[in-house]
């Protein structure tokens, strides 16, 4: 699994969560939602800091990360998260483009 954060997604968490240099984002996994990684769950994000991450990529002198243990929703599959600029808003891309 490899996770990419774009530069406007990380705009984005910068603002929405008042980070500051050193500081991580936890995307992880929540029951229910909608998501297309496996059916009744979906991601959720939170600041705080890792404790056994199984993938991280650091940007902009923050770090983005999804723990071990939330490892099996994304299925071996890559995560992107980018800044859908119509919404407003970030959304979850997988390997094939699809959204999330």
């Amino acid at each position: 699994m490899k996770l990419d954060v774009s530069d406007k997604a990380v705009e984005w968490f910068k603002d929405e969560f008042e980070l500051e240099k050193g500081e991580a984002v936890q995307l992880y996994v929540r029951y229910g939602g909608c998501g297309n990684f496996q059916s009744g769950f979906s991601i959720a994000v939170a600041k705080k800091d890792p404790e056994d991450p199984a993938v991280e990529e650091e940007k902009s002198g923050f770090t983005f990360y999804v723990e071990k243990k939330d490892e099996w929703y994304f299925d071996d599959k890559d995560l992107t998260v980018s800044f859908n600029e119509d919404k407003g808003e970030i959304e979850y891309l997988h390997e094939t483009g699809e959204k999330q």
